[in-house]
Protein backbone atom coordinates (compact mmCIF):
# COMPACT_ATOMS: atom_id res chain seq x y z
CA UNK A 1 0.00 0.00 0.00
CA UNK A 2 1.34 3.50 -0.72
CA UNK A 3 0.99 6.20 0.93
CA UNK A 4 -1.46 7.80 -1.61
CA UNK A 5 -3.27 4.37 -0.39
CA UNK A 6 -2.95 5.17 3.57
CA UNK A 7 -3.71 9.01 3.44
CA UNK A 8 -7.01 7.90 1.70
CA UNK A 9 -7.93 4.85 4.05
CA UNK A 10 -6.90 6.84 7.24
CA UNK A 11 -8.14 10.09 7.48
CA UNK A 12 -11.19 11.49 6.18
CA UNK A 13 -11.32 13.19 2.90
CA UNK A 14 -12.41 16.80 4.49
CA UNK A 15 -9.97 16.82 7.06
CA UNK A 16 -7.38 19.73 7.40
CA UNK A 17 -5.00 17.07 7.90
CA UNK A 18 -5.60 14.71 4.60
CA UNK A 19 -5.85 17.72 2.69
CA UNK A 20 -2.22 18.79 3.93
CA UNK A 21 -0.72 14.88 3.63
CA UNK A 22 -2.18 14.76 -0.11
CA UNK A 23 -1.50 18.30 -1.06
CA UNK A 24 2.02 17.47 0.14
CA UNK A 25 2.15 13.62 -1.33
CA UNK A 26 1.20 15.67 -4.38
CA UNK A 27 3.70 18.06 -4.54
CA UNK A 28 6.33 15.33 -3.75
CA UNK A 29 5.29 13.24 -7.43
CA UNK A 30 4.84 16.52 -9.38
CA UNK A 31 8.26 17.31 -8.59
CA UNK A 32 9.48 13.70 -9.03
CA UNK A 33 7.20 13.83 -12.64
CA UNK A 34 8.73 16.94 -13.78
CA UNK A 35 12.43 15.31 -13.18
CA UNK A 36 11.47 12.17 -15.65
CA UNK A 37 10.87 14.56 -18.07
CA UNK A 38 13.88 17.17 -17.78
CA UNK A 39 16.30 13.94 -17.61
CA UNK A 40 14.70 12.12 -20.74
CA UNK A 41 14.45 12.23 -24.41
CA UNK A 42 10.81 12.00 -26.14
CA UNK A 43 10.75 9.17 -28.24
CA UNK A 44 7.85 9.96 -30.65
CA UNK A 45 7.68 6.30 -31.90
CA UNK A 46 6.61 5.02 -28.44
CA UNK A 47 2.80 5.18 -27.72
CA UNK A 48 1.41 4.62 -24.29
CA UNK A 49 -2.85 2.81 -23.92
CA UNK A 50 -5.05 3.38 -21.63
CA UNK A 51 -8.53 2.50 -20.18
CA UNK A 52 -10.65 3.55 -17.63
CA UNK A 53 -7.66 4.23 -15.38
CA UNK A 54 -6.17 1.00 -16.13
CA UNK A 55 -9.03 -1.19 -15.58
CA UNK A 56 -9.56 -2.51 -18.67
CA UNK A 57 -8.34 -3.31 -21.99
CA UNK A 58 -10.75 -1.88 -23.85
CA UNK A 59 -12.02 0.89 -25.53
CA UNK A 60 -10.82 3.46 -28.69
CA UNK A 61 -7.03 2.82 -26.81
CA UNK A 62 -7.45 -0.96 -27.74
CA UNK A 63 -9.10 -0.63 -31.25
CA UNK A 64 -6.22 2.27 -32.10
CA UNK A 65 -3.35 -0.25 -30.34
CA UNK A 66 -4.58 -3.69 -32.33
CA UNK A 67 -4.65 -1.17 -35.66
CA UNK A 68 -1.15 0.22 -34.87
CA UNK A 69 0.62 -3.16 -34.39
CA UNK A 70 -1.29 -4.88 -37.71
CA UNK A 71 -0.26 -2.05 -39.80
CA UNK A 72 3.45 -2.20 -41.70
CA UNK A 73 3.25 1.36 -41.40
CA UNK A 74 3.93 1.75 -37.64
CA UNK A 75 6.23 -1.35 -37.71
CA UNK A 76 9.03 1.10 -35.95
CA UNK A 77 6.55 2.06 -32.78
CA UNK A 78 6.82 0.53 -29.51
CA UNK A 79 3.89 0.60 -27.28
CA UNK A 80 3.05 0.32 -23.77
CA UNK A 81 -0.24 -0.92 -22.16
CA UNK A 82 -0.82 0.47 -18.46
CA UNK A 83 -3.06 -1.84 -16.32
CA UNK A 84 -4.10 -2.26 -12.86
CA UNK A 85 -2.35 -5.38 -11.47
CA UNK A 86 -5.70 -7.40 -11.84
CA UNK A 87 -6.36 -5.85 -15.56
CA UNK A 88 -2.64 -6.88 -16.37
CA UNK A 89 -3.60 -10.53 -14.93
CA UNK A 90 -6.62 -10.88 -17.46
CA UNK A 91 -5.30 -9.65 -20.38
CA UNK A 92 -1.67 -10.72 -20.42
CA UNK A 93 -0.47 -9.28 -23.82
CA UNK A 94 1.92 -11.41 -25.64
CA UNK A 95 3.81 -8.77 -28.52
CA UNK A 96 7.40 -7.96 -28.33
CA UNK A 97 6.62 -4.40 -29.19
CA UNK A 98 4.62 -4.47 -25.97
CA UNK A 99 5.23 -3.59 -22.44
CA UNK A 100 2.53 -3.60 -19.81
CA UNK A 101 2.82 -1.38 -16.79
CA UNK A 102 1.12 -0.83 -13.66
CA UNK A 103 -1.24 1.72 -13.15
CA UNK A 104 0.10 4.92 -11.26
CA UNK A 105 3.19 3.60 -9.99
CA UNK A 106 7.20 5.00 -11.07
CA UNK A 107 7.09 2.65 -14.56
CA UNK A 108 4.02 4.71 -15.29
CA UNK A 109 5.32 7.88 -14.69
CA UNK A 110 8.34 6.69 -16.28
CA UNK A 111 6.85 6.08 -20.12
CA UNK A 112 4.38 8.77 -19.96
CA UNK A 113 7.40 11.35 -19.21
CA UNK A 114 8.91 9.75 -22.34
CA UNK A 115 6.23 8.65 -24.76
CA UNK A 116 5.33 10.86 -27.84
CA UNK A 117 2.10 9.61 -27.61
CA UNK A 118 -0.62 8.84 -24.97
CA UNK A 119 -4.03 7.94 -25.76
CA UNK A 120 -6.68 7.33 -23.06
CA UNK A 121 -10.14 7.00 -23.22
CA UNK A 122 -10.84 8.41 -19.33
CA UNK A 123 -9.76 11.48 -17.51
CA UNK A 124 -5.56 11.57 -17.88
CA UNK A 125 -3.88 11.44 -14.36
CA UNK A 126 -3.55 14.80 -13.02
CA UNK A 127 0.40 14.25 -12.56
CA UNK A 128 0.90 14.32 -16.16
CA UNK A 129 2.31 17.40 -17.79
CA UNK A 130 2.43 17.74 -21.73
CA UNK A 131 6.17 18.45 -23.11
CA UNK A 132 6.76 20.13 -26.45
CA UNK A 133 5.90 18.07 -29.44
CA UNK A 134 4.19 15.40 -27.02
CA UNK A 135 0.49 14.33 -27.91
CA UNK A 136 -2.24 13.11 -25.53
CA UNK A 137 -5.46 11.87 -26.92
CA UNK A 138 -8.25 11.78 -25.07
CA UNK A 139 -11.11 9.32 -26.97
CA UNK A 140 -13.16 9.35 -24.47
CA UNK A 141 -15.78 6.47 -23.70
CA UNK A 142 -19.22 7.25 -25.40
CA UNK A 143 -21.57 9.86 -27.09
CA UNK A 144 -23.06 11.15 -23.87
CA UNK A 145 -27.43 11.15 -23.06
CA UNK A 146 -26.88 12.82 -19.65
CA UNK A 147 -24.85 16.11 -19.27
CA UNK A 148 -20.81 15.94 -18.43
CA UNK A 149 -18.38 17.92 -16.53
CA UNK A 150 -18.72 21.89 -17.07
CA UNK A 151 -22.52 21.26 -18.60
CA UNK A 152 -23.44 19.63 -15.58
CA UNK A 153 -25.82 22.27 -13.39
CA UNK A 154 -27.26 20.29 -10.91
CA UNK A 155 -25.20 19.85 -7.51
CA UNK A 156 -25.75 16.10 -6.08
CA UNK A 157 -23.11 14.24 -6.61
CA UNK A 158 -22.42 11.87 -3.97
CA UNK A 159 -18.28 12.56 -3.75
CA UNK A 160 -17.73 16.08 -5.62
CA UNK A 161 -19.55 19.45 -5.81
CA UNK A 162 -20.39 20.93 -9.10
CA UNK A 163 -17.57 23.38 -9.05
CA UNK A 164 -15.76 20.40 -7.88
CA UNK A 165 -16.31 18.81 -11.20
CA UNK A 166 -16.47 22.13 -13.61
CA UNK A 167 -12.79 22.57 -12.17
CA UNK A 168 -11.33 19.10 -12.81
CA UNK A 169 -12.99 19.01 -16.26
CA UNK A 170 -11.27 22.37 -16.71
CA UNK A 171 -7.95 20.75 -15.50
CA UNK A 172 -7.34 17.96 -17.09
CA UNK A 173 -8.89 19.33 -20.75
CA UNK A 174 -5.21 21.78 -20.38
CA UNK A 175 -2.91 18.09 -20.90
CA UNK A 176 -5.09 17.30 -23.79
CA UNK A 177 -3.65 18.04 -27.36
CA UNK A 178 -6.32 16.06 -29.29
CA UNK A 179 -9.71 14.71 -28.77
CA UNK A 180 -11.84 11.59 -31.15
CA UNK A 181 -15.19 12.46 -32.38
CA UNK A 182 -17.72 10.30 -34.13
CA UNK A 183 -20.41 12.99 -35.26
CA UNK A 184 -21.23 16.47 -35.60
CA UNK A 185 -23.38 16.01 -32.22
CA UNK A 186 -20.57 14.99 -30.03
CA UNK A 187 -18.23 17.38 -31.10
CA UNK A 188 -20.47 19.94 -30.16
CA UNK A 189 -21.28 18.37 -26.94
CA UNK A 190 -17.66 17.70 -25.61
CA UNK A 191 -16.42 20.53 -26.84
CA UNK A 192 -19.08 22.39 -23.87
CA UNK A 193 -18.72 19.69 -21.53
CA UNK A 194 -14.69 20.13 -21.62
CA UNK A 195 -14.78 24.01 -22.33
CA UNK A 196 -12.55 23.20 -25.42
CA UNK A 197 -13.62 26.50 -26.59
CA UNK A 198 -12.29 28.51 -23.59
CA UNK A 199 -9.41 26.81 -21.49
CA UNK A 200 -9.08 24.42 -24.12
CA UNK A 201 -9.19 26.19 -27.20
CA UNK A 202 -6.09 24.33 -28.14
CA UNK A 203 -6.96 20.87 -28.36
CA UNK A 204 -7.75 20.00 -31.97
CA UNK A 205 -10.94 17.72 -32.19
CA UNK A 206 -10.63 14.80 -34.34
CA UNK A 207 -13.86 13.86 -36.39
CA UNK A 208 -13.57 10.69 -37.74
CA UNK A 209 -15.37 8.00 -36.13
CA UNK A 210 -15.29 5.88 -33.61
CA UNK A 211 -12.58 3.58 -33.13
CA UNK A 212 -13.70 1.52 -30.45
CA UNK A 213 -16.85 0.79 -32.84
CA UNK A 214 -15.01 -0.33 -35.87
CA UNK A 215 -14.99 -4.17 -34.61
CA UNK A 216 -18.95 -3.41 -34.52
CA UNK A 217 -19.37 -2.96 -38.40
CA UNK A 218 -16.23 -6.06 -38.97
CA UNK A 219 -17.71 -8.51 -36.21
CA UNK A 220 -18.78 -12.10 -37.93
CA UNK A 221 -20.98 -14.58 -37.00
CA UNK A 222 -18.30 -17.05 -36.35
CA UNK A 223 -16.59 -14.48 -33.87
CA UNK A 224 -20.02 -14.07 -32.19
CA UNK A 225 -20.04 -17.97 -31.83
CA UNK A 226 -16.69 -18.54 -30.45
CA UNK A 227 -17.57 -15.68 -27.65
CA UNK A 228 -20.80 -17.38 -26.74
CA UNK A 229 -18.38 -20.42 -26.31
CA UNK A 230 -15.73 -18.96 -24.60
CA UNK A 231 -18.03 -17.27 -22.08
CA UNK A 232 -19.72 -20.72 -21.77
CA UNK A 233 -23.16 -19.30 -22.88
CA UNK A 234 -25.32 -21.79 -24.93
CA UNK A 235 -26.06 -20.44 -28.70
CA UNK A 236 -29.83 -21.28 -28.17
CA UNK A 237 -30.53 -19.18 -25.71
CA UNK A 238 -31.57 -15.56 -25.63
CA UNK A 239 -29.57 -13.51 -24.39
CA UNK A 240 -30.45 -9.94 -22.81
CA UNK A 241 -27.38 -7.62 -22.09
CA UNK A 242 -28.41 -5.27 -19.02
CA UNK A 243 -26.02 -2.66 -18.51
CA UNK A 244 -27.21 0.56 -16.35
CA UNK A 245 -25.37 2.87 -15.48
CA UNK A 246 -24.16 4.36 -11.97
CA UNK A 247 -26.32 7.31 -9.65
CA UNK A 248 -24.15 9.97 -9.07
CA UNK A 249 -26.19 10.25 -5.26
CA UNK A 250 -25.29 6.84 -4.88
CA UNK A 251 -21.78 6.37 -2.78
CA UNK A 252 -20.66 3.37 -0.61
CA UNK A 253 -20.15 4.09 2.78
CA UNK A 254 -16.47 5.31 3.71
CA UNK A 255 -15.67 5.23 0.44
CA UNK A 256 -15.91 7.82 -2.40
CA UNK A 257 -16.79 5.59 -4.65
CA UNK A 258 -20.48 5.03 -6.20
CA UNK A 259 -22.53 1.79 -5.50
CA UNK A 260 -25.62 0.67 -7.40
CA UNK A 261 -29.41 -0.58 -5.95
CA UNK A 262 -30.79 -2.89 -7.95
CA UNK A 263 -34.14 -2.13 -9.28
CA UNK A 264 -34.99 -4.57 -11.48
CA UNK A 265 -36.37 -8.04 -10.10
CA UNK A 266 -34.49 -10.30 -12.33
CA UNK A 267 -36.32 -13.46 -10.18
CA UNK A 268 -39.96 -12.05 -11.35
CA UNK A 269 -38.45 -11.20 -14.89
CA UNK A 270 -36.95 -14.49 -15.18
CA UNK A 271 -40.19 -16.38 -14.30
CA UNK A 272 -42.39 -13.99 -16.72
CA UNK A 273 -39.94 -14.92 -19.68
CA UNK A 274 -39.38 -18.49 -19.54
CA UNK A 275 -36.06 -21.11 -19.39
CA UNK A 276 -34.92 -20.08 -22.99
CA UNK A 277 -33.83 -16.34 -21.93
CA UNK A 278 -30.23 -15.55 -20.22
CA UNK A 279 -29.66 -11.98 -18.84
CA UNK A 280 -25.96 -10.92 -18.91
CA UNK A 281 -25.75 -7.89 -16.31
CA UNK A 282 -23.05 -5.62 -17.36
CA UNK A 283 -22.93 -2.45 -14.06
CA UNK A 284 -20.97 0.55 -14.65
CA UNK A 285 -17.10 0.09 -13.99
CA UNK A 286 -17.93 2.88 -11.58
CA UNK A 287 -19.92 0.52 -9.63
CA UNK A 288 -18.77 -2.27 -7.11
CA UNK A 289 -20.96 -5.13 -8.12
CA UNK A 290 -22.01 -6.86 -4.78
CA UNK A 291 -25.13 -9.15 -6.48
CA UNK A 292 -25.73 -13.03 -5.54
CA UNK A 293 -25.25 -14.51 -8.69
CA UNK A 294 -25.81 -18.16 -7.56
CA UNK A 295 -29.00 -17.99 -6.45
CA UNK A 296 -30.07 -17.59 -10.41
CA UNK A 297 -28.84 -20.75 -11.39
CA UNK A 298 -26.53 -19.36 -14.37
CA UNK A 299 -29.86 -17.49 -16.04
CA UNK A 300 -28.40 -14.08 -14.31
CA UNK A 301 -24.88 -13.84 -15.36
CA UNK A 302 -22.01 -11.41 -14.41
CA UNK A 303 -20.46 -10.18 -17.25
CA UNK A 304 -18.46 -7.32 -15.57
CA UNK A 305 -15.42 -8.89 -15.91
CA UNK A 306 -15.69 -8.98 -19.56
CA UNK A 307 -13.34 -5.92 -20.81
CA UNK A 308 -14.63 -5.51 -23.93
CA UNK A 309 -18.55 -4.95 -24.04
CA UNK A 310 -18.44 -4.68 -27.45
CA UNK A 311 -18.22 -8.17 -27.58
CA UNK A 312 -21.27 -8.91 -25.22
CA UNK A 313 -22.84 -6.48 -27.84
CA UNK A 314 -22.15 -8.81 -30.87
CA UNK A 315 -24.02 -11.59 -28.75
CA UNK A 316 -26.81 -10.38 -27.09
CA UNK A 317 -30.43 -10.22 -29.12
CA UNK A 318 -31.65 -7.27 -27.02
CA UNK A 319 -30.01 -4.15 -24.97
CA UNK A 320 -31.64 -2.93 -21.83
CA UNK A 321 -30.40 0.13 -20.43
CA UNK A 322 -30.95 3.44 -19.04
CA UNK A 323 -29.21 7.06 -19.18
CA UNK A 324 -25.68 5.19 -20.31
CA UNK A 325 -24.22 5.42 -23.54
CA UNK A 326 -24.24 1.86 -24.74
CA UNK A 327 -27.13 2.62 -26.92
CA UNK A 328 -25.49 4.66 -29.10
CA UNK A 329 -22.81 2.49 -29.99
CA UNK A 330 -25.27 -0.58 -29.41
CA UNK A 331 -27.63 0.75 -32.14
CA UNK A 332 -24.78 0.23 -34.91
CA UNK A 333 -25.86 -3.50 -34.62
CA UNK A 334 -29.37 -2.17 -35.01
CA UNK A 335 -30.90 -4.68 -32.97
CA UNK A 336 -33.63 -3.57 -30.00
CA UNK A 337 -33.11 -1.80 -27.20
CA UNK A 338 -35.20 -0.67 -24.35
CA UNK A 339 -34.72 1.95 -21.95
CA UNK A 340 -35.39 1.21 -17.89
CA UNK A 341 -35.90 4.83 -16.73
CA UNK A 342 -37.44 4.11 -13.17
CA UNK A 343 -36.15 6.85 -11.83
CA UNK A 344 -36.84 9.09 -14.81
CA UNK A 345 -38.36 12.29 -12.73
CA UNK A 346 -35.41 12.06 -10.15
CA UNK A 347 -32.58 11.54 -12.80
CA UNK A 348 -33.28 14.32 -14.87
CA UNK A 349 -34.63 16.44 -12.30
CA UNK A 350 -32.17 15.99 -9.51
CA UNK A 351 -29.26 14.31 -11.12
CA UNK A 352 -28.06 15.23 -14.19
CA UNK A 353 -30.69 16.17 -16.97
CA UNK A 354 -30.05 15.57 -20.58
CA UNK A 355 -28.62 16.98 -23.80
CA UNK A 356 -31.55 15.04 -26.10
CA UNK A 357 -34.98 15.44 -25.76
CA UNK A 358 -36.08 12.24 -24.31
CA UNK A 359 -39.14 12.61 -26.94
CA UNK A 360 -36.45 11.84 -29.94
CA UNK A 361 -34.44 8.77 -29.03
CA UNK A 362 -36.68 5.84 -31.03
CA UNK A 363 -36.42 2.99 -28.19
CA UNK A 364 -39.60 2.60 -25.55
CA UNK A 365 -39.20 4.09 -22.49
CA UNK A 366 -40.21 1.53 -19.78
CA UNK A 367 -40.31 3.27 -15.90
CA UNK A 368 -41.95 -0.54 -14.45
CA UNK A 369 -41.27 -3.45 -13.95
CA UNK A 370 -44.57 -4.82 -15.41
CA UNK A 371 -43.95 -1.88 -18.46
CA UNK A 372 -40.33 -3.96 -18.98
CA UNK A 373 -41.49 -7.59 -19.48
CA UNK A 374 -44.47 -6.61 -21.59
CA UNK A 375 -42.16 -4.96 -23.80
CA UNK A 376 -39.62 -7.68 -24.07
CA UNK A 377 -42.27 -10.13 -24.72
CA UNK A 378 -43.61 -8.03 -27.74
CA UNK A 379 -40.13 -7.83 -28.93
CA UNK A 380 -39.69 -11.41 -29.13
CA UNK A 381 -43.16 -12.42 -30.38
CA UNK A 382 -42.47 -10.81 -33.61
CA UNK A 383 -39.78 -10.25 -36.21
CA UNK A 384 -37.58 -6.79 -35.51
CA UNK A 385 -38.42 -3.94 -38.00
CA UNK A 386 -35.75 -1.22 -38.19
CA UNK A 387 -38.23 1.59 -38.00
CA UNK A 388 -37.12 5.36 -39.84
CA UNK A 389 -36.43 6.92 -36.54
CA UNK A 390 -34.02 4.45 -35.43
CA UNK A 391 -32.24 5.27 -39.26
CA UNK A 392 -32.65 8.37 -38.54
CA UNK A 393 -30.84 7.61 -34.76
CA UNK A 394 -27.66 6.04 -36.49
CA UNK A 395 -27.51 8.72 -39.27
CA UNK A 396 -27.57 11.41 -36.48
CA UNK A 397 -24.85 10.02 -33.83
CA UNK A 398 -22.92 7.23 -35.54
CA UNK A 399 -22.78 8.37 -39.20
CA UNK A 400 -18.75 7.42 -39.50
CA UNK A 401 -18.86 4.23 -37.75
CA UNK A 402 -18.34 2.21 -40.45
CA UNK A 403 -15.64 0.50 -39.80
CA UNK A 404 -12.39 2.14 -40.78
CA UNK A 405 -12.17 4.66 -38.23
CA UNK A 406 -9.19 3.57 -36.22
CA UNK A 407 -7.50 3.78 -39.36
CA UNK A 408 -8.43 7.57 -40.50
CA UNK A 409 -8.07 8.87 -37.26
CA UNK A 410 -4.49 7.44 -37.06
CA UNK A 411 -3.91 9.36 -40.10
CA UNK A 412 -4.70 12.41 -38.34
CA UNK A 413 -2.54 11.54 -35.48
CA UNK A 414 0.59 10.97 -37.41
CA UNK A 415 0.33 12.32 -41.35
CA UNK A 416 3.97 11.51 -41.79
Amino acid sequence: MNLKQVIKKSLKRESFLFQTLYKTYRFGQDCLYSLMCHTSKLDERLVVFEAFQGRQYTCSPKALYLQMKADPKYSDYRFVWVFTEEAAKRNPIADQRTQIVTYNTRAHHAVCARAGTIITNSMPMGIIKLRPGQKLVETWHGTPLKRLGCDIQLDSNSVNTREEIHRRYRQRVSQLTHFLSPSDFYTEKLTSAFDLKGEGSRVKMIQQGYPRNDFLSRCTPEQARAIKARLGLEEDKKLILYAPTFRDDQKLDKAYSYSFTLEMDFNHLLQTLGEEYVILFRPHYFVASRFDFASYGGRVIDVSGVDDINELYVISDLLITDYSSVFFDYAILQRPVLLFMYDLDRYQNQLRDFYIDLKELPFPILQTQQQLEEAILDLFSQPFVLSEGYRAFNRTYTPMDDGEAAGRVLEALFPE
